[in-house]
């Protein structure tokens, strides 16, 4: 399907160590960006979330302690997320 963007779009998933948005933690963050041009930027950065990832996420995502044992903590990228974050901010206007 061919979409007809005047603005770029992006979509976002993310994983986590478990369901409790109070307590766990993001293990992954995904993104694809499409432009009004028909090109796409695609970005995936992991976390090292510093407590257990459950079981339980770990069937659904696949992403095990040990995989993310020697990524940087959310808070060490945060800066440069939120810098995309006021970028799309300005594309809203």
């Amino acid at each position: 399907m061919k979409l007809n963007l005047s603005r770029p779009i992006v979509f976002f998933d993310i994983e986590a160590t478990g369901l409790n948005i109070a307590t766990d933690r993001i293990v992954e963050l995904c993104y694809i960006k499409l432009l009004p041009d028909g090109s796409q930027e695609e970005r995936t950065l992991r976390f090292n979330p510093g407590i257990h990832i459950s079981a339980e996420a770990t069937a659904v995502n696949g992403i095990t302690d040990a995989d993310v044992a020697h990524e940087p903590h959310f808070r060490d990228l945060a800066p440069e997320l939120e810098g995309a974050a006021e970028m799309a901010q300005e594309l809203r206007k």
